[in-house]
């Protein structure tokens, strides 16, 4: 990655008046670069801003047809969104996530960066999501691996903010034209800031939604009691298997934005996220379980299984908070997760440091065992050979995983496409965020598959497991409804 330092001085970093000087300069060696090497470069230009709110600003930006992506976690107060396409790619396979590497290493190597007081959030960012599994149905409208750069994203730090621009310079490309798609880009940015409500503009009337699940009426029950002898005979120690609900809005289609605001509100230690490829299905979410945060060589992810309800009140929350702490099976099913994601990172060489034990993680509906987990990477090691080796966790999948993944085709009745996949972003650095795609749905217009599933080990309960996942549906009905 080169990078092209200009001035603080030399540019006006405000939304409403950047220094067209500095910007043709920056696109003019752009140029000149992609001249000398014969190929095009790709500009990026990053600017803070007093931007307050990435998801508004999508929602005003976005136009059918052109591929988004959010990502936030309220308490964290981080978020970035992003739209328009200026490099795409869909890949299927068992070789996807090198193939994301390498795709992303050929475009990082075009990059310059045009960077003022060293923004922390500068340089180009990737935008992907991953299947749960490496090869989809047609049907599912996601590939098994989606990745793009976007021509324009925002992006969010505590009571930072900033706006990156990312443009194609050809050896032959007209710098004027490049400079006013710049300042109309601009001046949309700007005139997004305050202007959308993010609130149903609706009543919501509960007659007009008709709800399907997907597969038999005690199908579910009968898939966790088959992978329960399954587990008896040794199969496998552990698998998760889901349940899928379909809905129909019969008064109107469902609005991806106004979901968003309504998940990110309600499920503030989670990462609310979208992933759009420019058609009509949107994939959202808010997941409490992140799969690796990478900044510098420090990484973190965490274990998260083991599940109780919320109490009614105070004390009968603390009853069931100390019962899921002391749960047997629980304990169990944690341990085996927290096991299985340290040896995968140490066959990369990765030596974890783990919590000594697991703590709480609350969310309205429900409460979780967590453990935390971090490491430091050797600079040869990159965010996707990570993901790679920790997807999917046995807090999704199951272990052993390859057992436990044949038995979740067979048994569950849909193609799980994005859901409990990973979606995220990275950036040129390396540094980066992806998450378990869980607590999501999958919208197209007046229709939406909602997802939730449970961990099954030896001791579970049938009856049990679907309570927990009626809980997590419920949490997606009313969030995207």
């Amino acid at each position: 990655m080169n990078t092209v330092e200009v001035e603080a001085s030399a540019l006006k970093k405000s939304i409403d008046g950047w220094d067209r000087n500095a910007v043709s300069g920056f696109l003019l060696k752009c140029k000149e670069s992609a001249q000398r090497k014969g190929c095009f470069q790709v500009g990026s230009i990053a600017l803070a801003t007093q931007l307050k709110d990435p998801l508004a600003i999508l929602k005003r930006m976005h136009r059918d047809g052109d591929p988004y992506f959010y990502f936030e976690h309220p308490v964290t107060g981080e978020a970035t969104a992003g739209g328009e396409a200026l490099f795409y790619q869909r890949l299927e396979g068992s070789d996807r996530f090198a193939a994301v590497r390498r795709f992303t290493q050929s475009i990082a190597d075009k990059a310059l960066v045009m960077d003022e007081d060293q923004l922390p959030f500068s340089g180009v960012r990737f935008f992907c999501g991953f299947s749960f599994f490496d090869a989809v149905r047609p049907e599912v409208g996601f590939p098994s691996a989606a990745i793009f750069v976007p021509r324009w994203s925002v992006i969010r730090r505590g009571t930072d903010a900033g706006i990156i621009l990312n443009v194609r310079v050809e050896p032959q490309s007209e710098l004027s034209v490049l400079e006013n798609e710049i300042s109309t880009c601009f001046q949309k940015l700007s005139a997004s800031e305050g202007v959308e409500e993010l609130e149903r503009p609706v009543e919501r009337r509960t007659e007009g939604l008709k709800v399907t699940e997907v597969g038999d009426k005690d199908g579910f029950e009968m898939s966790v009691q088959e992978a329960l002898n399954q587990i008896e005979r040794g199969y496998y120690k552990k698998i998760v298997l889901a349940r899928a609900v379909d809905l129909e809005n019969q008064e109107q289609s469902f609005n991806a934005f106004y979901s968003l605001n309504h998940l990110r509100k309600k499920f503030l230690n989670c990462f609310s996220f979208a992933l759009n490829l420019g058609e009509s299905q949107s994939f959202i979410g808010a997941t409490p379980e992140s799969l690796i945060q990478l900044k510098g060589s420090k990484m973190e992810t965490s274990a998260v299984a083991g599940s109780a309800p919320r109490g009614k009140n105070e004390q009968e929350d603390v009853r069931l908070s100390e019962a899921l702490l002391s749960s047997e099976k629980n304990l169990l099913e944690h341990q085996v997760v927290m096991e299985s994601i340290c040896g995968r990172l140490q066959s990369l060489g990765i030596e974890p440091d783990v919590s000594l034990r697991p703590g709480l993680l609350h969310l309205p509906n429900v409460q979780h065992l967590q453990s935390s987990i971090s490491a430091y990477l050797p600079r040869s090691i990159h965010l996707m050979d990570v993901v790679e080796k920790l997807h999917p966790t046995p807090a999704v999948g199951g272990t052993p995983r390859r057992e436990a993944q044949s038995d979740i085709r067979r048994l569950e009745s849909f193609d799980r496409g994005l859901y409990a996949g990973t979606i995220g972003w990275f950036d040129h650095r390396g540094d980066g965020e992806m998450v378990v795609a869980i607590r999501s749905a999958l919208i197209c217009g007046q229709r939406a598959r909602i997802y939730a599933g449970a961990g099954i080990i030896k001791g579970s309960d049938p009856a049990q497991e679907r309570e927990e996942t009626d809980l997590k549906l419920q949490a997606m009905l009313e969030a995207i409804f």
